[in-house]
């Protein structure tokens, strides 16, 4: 039985960005893979700005 949990997808309120756990946000420094618990505190969206505490799960 494989304990692999998929991948989640977190969206930002504010604007709309995407984060994809599988994909990460590489350009901003967090590795494709990156859980999105294991993203720093300090990130923020791309996008807009918006901290972390701005974004929900969302299933896609």
């Amino acid at each position: 039985m494989s304990e692999t949990q998929e991948f989640k997808s977190w969206m930002c309120v504010v604007c709309g960005w995407i984060y994809h756990e599988e994909e990460g946000a590489p350009d901003d420094g967090i590795p494709p893979g990156t859980r999105w618990e294991d993203v720093p505190e300090s990130w923020v969206c791309p996008d807009c700005a918006a901290g972390k505490e701005d974004f929900e799960m969302v299933e896609i």
